[in-house]
């Protein structure tokens, strides 16, 4: 298993954060650290994990230890990449600014619902908290895992339905597909004045699946007909037969949910075989690579989305400059969404100034109106994220907010 270890220790007159990248046996090993992992490890107690103070106030003599579940091989490598940077960033800028550090281990999920069970497993172990699984498929597996254990978990990319329905120690800060896909679609509807379109999905994935029940209650709520529902599989990489059956049918639009692997083949055959009705996509469409490797066929492509670049605020701005600087390219919405979860998670324990399982989730059960990178956040009482959503089209290949 491939796994990346990030200690912060923090002194009282000194911060230093230490990087450390370092490759792991098929069982994940327990991250050095002393008294907080032991403190972690026997249900979330240990002197060294309750502070001092609150709020910005707050002082902790540990680290708090967290697990990530990326996905950093597999179908959805690029998604986990990108929030393996968006974590890496935050615990060095939360490292800056004192009283508190974190023991930030990451661990690859590999886009399998078996090694993610393996991977939450070991963090209930030796973690305060977990971040992730990358996909709702592994959360489903995983997550009951770390409600058995009193693991409190904070999903930064699980959009489908039913997430936090797991227990009351799962959260998310990604907003759902029953969040976002409703603005979007609408927002298509009147755009592009749409009266008939073709949904398609892959079938055999729970996010995808979500999403197009998602799409195909707000397109009938928006009063469109949807002539066609095609389905297809996460693996597949040719839809020039499904396309050809779309475009008989004469759509105004195409809906689809579907992964990134999928998004680009598909986007770009669409244009090879003549098709120039706008595609809307789900939240699976969100990544860089749709613009890079699909190149001018990404071009007027819909999106919903949790977070755009041109989004206000003095936090987004920094996180940009700072991400750009750090690893020469782009945040995506998954890079901000996993940085504003460690942000999140720093929110929780300094709200009760303690690095405990317990206290952090009742931290993240008091998250209101907290300023992010993602804009103005709040945690309900179904513990999922409330924030501003956005609608997105793709212009000079880059997401580009739809006016």
């Amino acid at each position: 298993m491939k796994s990346t270890t990030i200690k912060s220790l923090a002194l009282a007159a000194a911060l230093a954060l230490t990087l450390t990248a370092c490759g792991g046996s098929d069982d994940p090993a327990p991250a050095g650290g002393g008294g907080g992992e032991t403190g972690a490890a026997d249900g979330g107690g240990g002197g060294g994990l309750v502070g001092t103070g609150t709020g910005d106030e707050c002082v902790i003599e540990d680290a708090v230890p967290v697990g990530a579940a990326l996905s950093l091989t597999g179908a959805a490598g690029s998604y986990g990449e990108s929030q393996k940077r968006g974590l890496e960033l935050a615990a060095e800028d939360l490292a800056k600014k004192g009283g508190v550090t974190y023991d930030l281990k990451i661990e690859d999920d590999q886009t399998d619902s078996k090694q993610g069970i393996t991977v939450f497993e070991a963090f209930t172990k030796d973690r305060s908290v977990i971040i992730g699984p990358t996909l709702s498929n592994t959360a489903f597996q995983a997550q009951p895992i770390a409600q058995e254990a009193g693991v409190p978990v904070l999903a930064i990319s699980n959009t489908a339905a039913g997430i936090t329905e797991q227990g009351d120690y799962i959260f998310r800060d990604s907003l759902t597909e029953g969040q976002v896909i409703p603005q979007t679609v609408a927002k298509a509807v009147s755009t592009y004045d749409l009266k008939n379109v073709v949904l398609m999905y892959s079938n055999d994935d729970a996010f995808t699946e979500s999403g197009f029940k998602v799409f195909e209650a707000a397109v009938q709520d928006e009063g469109v007909t949807a002539a066609k529902v095609l389905t297809f599989s996460k693996t597949d990489t040719d839809f020039r037969t499904l396309l050809t059956e779309a475009k008989a049918a004469n759509p105004d639009a195409i809906f689809v949910s579907g992964l990134i692997e999928a998004a680009i083949p598909l986007v770009t055959q669409a244009r090879e075989l003549g098709i120039d009705v706008p595609i809307v996509g789900g939240n699976g469409f969100n990544n860089p690579k749709l613009m890079t490797d699909a190149g001018d066929a990404a071009e007027g492509i819909v999106v919903g989305a949790a977070w755009n670049s041109a989004s206000e605020g003095e936090l987004n701005k920094a996180f940009q400059e700072a991400f750009e600087a750090k690893f020469s390219a782009k945040p995506d919405q998954f890079a901000a969404q996993a940085y504003a979860g460690m942000t999140i998670i720093d929110a929780a324990v300094r709200a009760g100034c303690s690095g405990e399982r317990d206290a952090i989730r009742d931290g993240l059960k008091g998250i209101k109106d907290l300023d992010t990178v993602l804009g103005t956040f709040s945690i309900n009482a179904d513990r999922d994220a409330e924030h501003e959503a956005v609608v997105q089209v793709i212009k000079d290949g880059a997401f580009t907010v739809l006016p």
